[in-house]
């Protein structure tokens, strides 16, 4: 077997999860990425949406995540993202209120989109896990 991926997943104020995987799923600005241990070097923008880890144990780690960077090389995958946070820390209750509250703030205003977006990608981490 491969040598096993080395990640981290780090937001603008914290490390969010950091080990070994085999594999990372995110999105890009370009599409989703499915990175296994050997993949060739990247570096790609993050799309808002959801990043999925699986580790060599078979457990899964699910993330929000919204903008930032995307790197891979030498099986190592970093994700540098203004924001991060793992589904299982998302209250799903509160994020469904964030995004109707944001929507109220309305869809004209660049601001309130940014607050959509990371929104319905809180939610569709969460009802991963869920």
């Amino acid at each position: 077997m491969a040598d096993p991926l080395h990640v981290e997943l780090v937001s603008a104020d914290r490390e969010v999860w950091s080990g070994e995987a085999t594999t990372v799923v995110a999105r890009t600005t370009e599409g989703d990425v499915g990175i296994l241990p050997a993949h060739a070097p990247l570096l790609g923008l993050i799309a808002d949406g959801v990043v999925e880890i699986r580790t060599p144990g078979g457990e899964v780690y699910t993330a929000a995540v919204s903008g930032g960077f995307l790197s891979i090389a030498q099986n190592r995958v970093s994700i540098l993202a203004e924001f991060a946070e793992l589904a299982e820390d998302i209250h799903l209750t509160k994020a469904r209120q964030e995004l109707e509250r944001a929507k109220a703030a309305g869809e004209n205003d660049e601001e309130a989109l940014e607050l959509i977006r990371r929104a319905e990608a809180r939610i569709r981490a969460a009802e991963k896990v869920s």
